[in-house]
C-alpha cells in the first residue's frame, strides 16, 4: 500500500493477514457505555435483542437507565419520544428491520415531526445478516430514514468509527439513525480518527474516478482501488459514512476532478446512497455514476461472502463497474 496515497488513519495493516474482525455493533456496545458515563442523560431502550444489539454491556454498567421494551418496536419508539420531551436522549435499539422497519410512522410523527433527541439504531442491516434470510436483512433502511426531515443518517466504516457515530449523536440534538452491521468485518480506522456528522472523508487519493462507499464495503472500495492501481487506474476511495446530512463540498471536489463515480453500498440502489449521490450530481456536476448494490431484489439465506459474492458487492464488481464507466 503506497502511504503517499491514502489517508494517515487508516489502520496499517488493512490488507494483511493481521486485519482484525470485528462487527460495527460492538462499536455501538462501547460508544454508549462511554456516552452514557459522560452524561447521566443518556438511557438505553431495546427489544428483547440486548446481546445481539450489544446493549448489554450498557444494561449491566447503567440497570437503572436501560428499559427492556419487549417485543414492540412501535411502542418503543414512542416511548424514546416521550424521554427525549422529558430531557432524556434515548438511544432505542433493535434489528434494522424492526426499527425503521416496523416503526417508522412512529418514528415519522413522534420523533422527526417534533425534531426530539431520539437516536435510533438499526442493527443487522443489509445482506450480511445471511442465514436469517430476507425478512431479517434490511436492505431499504437508508432510503425511508433519509426521506424524513430532521433525520441524520450515518452508516459507519468499522467498529472504530461506529463508536465515534455513537458519541457524536449523544451530543448532537435531533433525531439520529445508525446503521450495524452483525457479520464480523475488518477494522478500516485506527481509533483516534475524525468524525464529525455532515463530514465523508477521503481514504485513498485518486485522479480517475471516485468510489463512494459506505458502511463495511467501504473495504471492498479499498481493495478494489488496490487491484485497479496494479491495472494503471487511479482510484479515489471516500467513505461516506453521513448519507445525512451529505458532505457535498468534499463529493463534488472528488467527482469534479475525476469526472465519473461508482457508488458502493449494502443496500437496494434505489434510494440508498446512489441515490443520495446522483441526486447531489444531477443537480450541480452532472456526470456518469454506476452503482454496486442491491439491484430491486430480495436477499436469501446463506453465509454473508456468498450473498454479498452472489448479489454482487464484492471488490471485483466495484472493478467491474469502475471498467464500465471507463469504456
Amino acid at each position: 500500500m503506497n502511504s503517499m496515497s491514502y489517508a494517515p488513519f487508516l489502520n496499517p495493516n488493512l490488507f494483511s493477514k493481521k486485519v482484525e474482525l470485528i462487527p460495527t455493533r460492538n462499536g455501538y456496545g462501547d460508544g454508549i457505555v462511554a456516552a452514557g458515563e459522560r452524561d447521566a442523560s443518556v438511557v438505553v431502550l431495546c427489544c428483547d435483542l440486548t446481546e445481539s444489539t450489544r446493549s448489554l454491556a450498557f444494561a449491566k454498567k447503567f440497570p437503572d437507565r436501560f428499559f427492556e421494551m419487549g417485543v414492540a418496536e412501535q411502542n418503543m419508539a414512542g416511548v424514546g419520544a416521550g424521554m427525549a420531551s422529558c430531557g432524556k436522549i434515548p438511544f432505542i435499539a433493535s434489528y434494522a428491520v424492526f426499527s425503521p422497519g416496523r416503526n417508522w410512522d412512529q418514528i415519522r410523527v413522534s420523533i422527526c415531526y417534533s425534531n426530539l433527541n431520539v437516536k435510533i439504531i438499526g442493527a443487522h442491516a443489509g445482506i450480511s445478516v445471511g442465514p436469517d434470510g430476507a425478512t431479517h436483512q434490511a436492505l431499504e433502511d437508508i432510503a425511508i430514514m433519509r426521506v424524513l426531515p430532521n433525520m441524520v443518517v450515518l452508516a459507519p466504516c468499522d467498529v472504530n468509527e461506529a463508536r465515534r457515530a455513537v458519541l457524536a449523536a449523544a451530543q448532537y440534538r435531533g433525531p439520529v439513525y445508525i446503521r450495524l452491521s452483525r457479520d464480523a468485518t475488518p477494522v478500516i480506522t485506527s481509533p483516534s480518527a475524525p468524525f464529525k456528522i455532515g463530514e465523508a472523508s477521503v481514504l485513498r487519493h485518486g485522479r480517475d474516478v471516485s468510489i463512494i462507499a459506505c458502511g463495511p464495503l467501504v473495504f471492498e472500495a479499498l481493495v478494489a482501488a488496490e487491484e485497479l492501481s496494479k491495472k494503471g487506474i487511479d482510484a479515489e476511495v471516500i467513505n461516506c459514512v453521513s448519507i445525512k446530512p451529505l458532505d457535498e463540498k468534499t463529493i463534488l471536489e472528488s467527482i469534479e476532478k475525476t469526472g465519473c463515480a461508482v457508488t458502493v453500498e449494502e443496500h437496494q440502489t434505489t434510494g440508498g446512497l446512489f441515490g443520495a449521490i446522483a441526486e447531489l450530481a444531477v443537480r450541480t456536476s452532472p456526470i456518469p455514476i454506476v452503482p454496486v448494490g442491491m439491484a430491486n431484489t430480495f436477499g436469501e439465506s446463506g453465509t454473508p461472502q456468498e450473498l454479498l459474492t452472489k448479489y454482487g458487492m464484492k471488490s471485483r464488481d466495484i472493478v467491474a463497474a469502475v471498467k464500465k464507466i471507463l469504456r
